[in-house]
């Protein structure tokens, strides 16, 4: 991995979209991250863009118009594509090129755009236009636990004796979660069902979940990926990471404790998983590298697959996550949603390369589109704490809202939105977007039977 800090990161680059000031907003220039759009009530299939401000440059169309060249051509054409994935098979050469040439284009003082008659219509589409979609098609989706504070803190709740572990600073630990209800961010969530059982009760019960939670994390999307039985170097992990979004784990923690003895989530993760539909390539994040984390004393040795020493001075990512909370009593009195936590992607245990490496290293196909999530982002102080089970405290202490409000776990009607964004001296800001889902009541068992499920947006 070589430091690629270049002419796109200038914090002084201007566009000459007005809309795309950094102070503002989350896609500056110098961020320019990839996503799946359509004109809203078009006849345009889905396909590949970069969020500018308050617009989307639309590649398909920018190529159809001659403007690009080089290797920024075949990317932009696999931008033509319902999902990314023939982008992320390309790797990053194609990644950076398309990336350089859209800055290009988009700074202060070019016009090759707006020399196009129709370019406001056909080129650079208004967002408030545009209908967002996942933005890959996600065939493998794995979850990690890479925040040693999230472990220690949930770990104490069950185990207090041995809050973590013994494999647990050896190797960073996962488990497959299910692709198929990952759903872009702004899609409702169903309550689940499920059975749970009461500490005093005798037999376990079916029905709806009663501790629903959200999880703040990092989500990674798997670039040209590797062959089966041929595991991925430590030193060329990054290279096979194409970017990194929002993620919201959604977990219902009366049917995880359960379930989860001996094998680990099953149904109290498989609902929903909420996926931000813009993705930060890690060339935009070059700016925002920091060492990995700073291993305390006495803490084991990384095994040899796994020593980033080699690039352990920016081998993390500072990134901030920050969770609101907007309940339905809080938008009826015109209250702004309420920060519950704000924690930072610096802290986690092990590093994105880390796991995509461990992940690999048995011979698993990682393949384009593959989803990796950090686990739930915590860190030292309470306020770091990134989900209720967390800050409440596995429910003994119930958090305070405005207006009188208090939370143990998630209501109907509750709406989490998830926000992230990277600062570094000398550089400008850059945002993550967002990541929202509104909780819905569970289905009545006779709808359920009936097989009668609402449908959010795609």
């Amino acid at each position: 991995m070589t430091l690629r800090i270049d002419a796109t990161h200038d914090a002084a680059l201007r566009s000459w979209v007005d809309s795309a000031n950094p102070a503002a907003s989350d896609f500056p220039i110098q961020n320019l991250p990839f996503g799946i759009f359509r004109r809203r009530g078009g006849p345009d299939a889905p396909h590949g863009g970069i969020a500018i401000g308050d617009r989307i440059l639309d590649l398909p169309a920018c190529l159809a118009a001659g403007l690009f060249t080089g290797l920024a051509v075949q990317a932009a054409g696999a931008c033509g594509e319902t999902s990314l994935n023939a982008l992320l098979t390309l790797g990053r050469g194609c990644w950076s090129d398309l990336r350089r040439q859209a800055s290009g284009l988009l700074r202060e003082g070019d016009t090759r755009i707006r020399l196009h008659a129709d370019w406001e219509t056909r080129l650079l589409l208004p967002m408030g236009d545009a209908e967002l979609f996942l933005p890959a098609a996600i065939g493998d989706y794995t979850d990690f636990y890479a925040s040693v504070f999230h472990a220690t803190n949930v770990g104490g709740l069950f185990r207090p004796d041995q809050p973590l572990l013994p494999n647990y600073k050896h190797l960073p630990i996962g488990y497959h979660g299910r692709a198929s209800s990952i759903v872009v961010s702004g899609t409702p969530v169903r309550r689940p069902s499920g059975q749970s059982k009461a500490d005093d009760a005798p037999d376990p019960v079916f029905g709806p979940s009663k501790v629903l939670d959200y999880e703040v994390e990092a989500g990674f999307l798997v670039g040209p990926g590797n062959r089966l039985g041929e595991p991925i170097a430590i030193g060329d992990a990054e290279d096979h990471l194409f970017g990194m979004c929002l993620l919201n784990d959604w977990s219902a923690r009366d049917i995880q404790k359960w379930e989860y003895q001996p094998l680990g989530p099953f149904l109290a993760k498989s609902f929903a998983t909420s996926l931000s539909p813009w993705v930060v390539t890690l060339d935009a994040l070059e700016p925002y590298r920091v060492p990995a984390f700073a291993r305390p004393g006495g803490d084991p040795a990384v095994l040899p697959h796994l020593d980033q020493a080699a690039q352990a001075r920016r081998a993390g990512l500072n990134a901030t996550f920050e969770l609101f909370l907007s309940t339905p009593k809080m938008r009826e009195n015109g209250t702004a949603p309420f920060r519950l936590s704000r924690a930072n992607s610096r802290d986690l245990y092990w590093t994105p390369g880390q796991m995509l490496a461990h992940h690999a290293s048995n011979g698993c196909n990682l393949r384009p589109g593959d989803l990796l999530g950090s686990g739930t982002l915590s860190g030292p102080a309470k306020e770091n704490e990134g989900c209720l089970l967390e800050l409440n405290r596995g429910g003994k202490e119930p958090i305070s809202l405005p207006d009188g409000e208090t939370r143990r776990f998630l209501l109907d009607g509750d709406e989490v939105i998830l926000k992230g964004y990277c600062e570094a001296e000398g550089f400008a800001r850059i945002g993550l977007g967002e990541c929202r889902g509104l909780i819905l009541p569970a289905l009545a068992p006779a709808a359920a039977a009936a097989g009668k499920i609402p449908r959010g947006p795609a």
